[in-house]
């Protein structure tokens, strides 16, 4: 390892010749130079770019949460790459509006020298979806054809094989179901213990009663008005009663209604509602970093649809897909984490937290002891 340390230039280590020499503009080669080809080149290499990185950084994710234990540190390294992850997100939307300063006039210049060149091909972005847990059977459809049937064998192995191992979406409901406080123990008191949804069950109740009695006795509405948010309380009291039916979350999660199992919805409630408890707090963050991936994954589409409507209209894409209502459909059904962002609709104020015993708040506590 005499060389380990070895002078390099900056040129040679980024491998600037390779990078700076792989735009070759098709309307070149044709003699016909269309001036924005170049700008669409460089956006799309460095969405690429973007891309590796995103990969790099999820399946460090997906490795740590493969282990049957995930230590606290861990957790701690996931929430900074799920940062990073997102914070490229942001990028790869602010993009957009430098694709946009190519007009539609200037972009018809070179658009018949793509074809069927699409970003619908770019194998990097399905392993990202693939690897967060957009799965196959939810895809929409793209002209009634497999998404992988563009890709070359070696590819479609590749997708196949990520197809079948666990995503992030997966691990993460291996790892919530493992979560151990649903159902606490108290040592120290025999024949008792802390069941978190039979707690919670009673809280909900609790709250459905202050909120009506609070729209009864209020002067500041009329009876109509009441009894038309009586009735809208009386359906969130339908709702939550269908929240603790484990067989209701089970059909749902058959239709494909929700994804994330009972016990897992259940464990990540737990985390939203006692997130200020220390143990709690790092596994609420990553929750959140997923909820925030998935939004500005939904946020990317959306701003692309967009884009491609203001520059190509409602014409077919390049790819021969249906162009702005394909990458629309996208937008609406491909949410990978929306489980989680329904957590809000059974979140309760924290004055009516059932309260922890002694011995499970000392267990989500830190402590030392000398």
């Amino acid at each position: 390892m005499e060389n380990e340390y070895s002078s390099i230039h900056y040129d040679k280590y980024l491998q600037l010749n390779k990078i700076l020499d792989a735009q070759k503009l098709r309307s070149n080669e044709f003699d016909k130079p269309a001036h924005d080809e170049m700008l669409f080149i460089i956006i799309h290499q460095v969405y690429e770019l973007w891309f590796k990185e995103i990969i790099h950084d999820l399946n460090s994710v997906i490795k740590l949460f493969g282990k049957e234990k995930v230590q606290d540190r861990q957790i701690s390294d996931a929430i900074s790459r799920l940062d990073r992850i997102s914070k490229i997100q942001k990028i790869l939307v602010d993009q957009i509006e430098i694709i946009e300063t190519i007009t539609p006039l200037d972009f018809l210049d070179f658009r018949n020298y793509l074809l069927p060149a699409s970003g619908f091909q770019s194998f990097q972005f399905r392993q990202i979806e693939i690897l967060f847990g957009l799965k196959n059977e939810n895809r929409v459809s793209y002209n009634q054809c497999a998404y992988s049937g563009v890709f070359s064998k070696k590819e479609q192995v590749i997708l196949n094989k990520l197809e079948e191992g666990d995503s992030m979406f997966d691990l993460l409901d291996k790892w919530l179901e493992r979560i151990p406080f649903l159902n606490f123990s108290i040592s120290n008191q025999s024949n008792q213990s802390f069941n978190f949804i039979k707690e919670y069950k009673k809280a909900v109740g609790n709250m459905l009663k202050l909120e009506a009695l609070a729209i009864s006795k209020t002067h500041f509405i009329n009876d109509h008005e009441k009894n038309i948010r009586l009735k809208m309380l009386d359906d969130s009291r339908v709702y939550f009663k269908s929240i603790f039916d484990k067989n209701n979350h089970n059909e749902k999660l058959k239709k494909g209604e929700l994804k994330l199992s009972y016990k897992a919805t259940m464990s990540a409630l737990l985390i939203n509602l006692y997130r200020d408890e220390p143990i709690l707090r790092q596994p609420y963050l990553f929750l959140q970093k997923l909820i925030d991936i998935d939004d500005l994954l939904t946020s990317w589409r959306n701003r692309h649809s967009q884009m491609v409507l203001r520059i190509i209209g409602k014409k077919i894409g390049t790819g021969g897909s249906s162009g702005f209502d394909y990458l629309k459909k996208t937008a609406d059904n491909h949410r990978i984490f929306y489980d989680l962002h329904n957590i809000s609709t059974l979140m309760i104020p924290r004055s009516e937290l059932p309260i922890l015993p002694v011995e499970l708040k000392n267990k989500l506590n830190f402590s030392f002891n000398q």
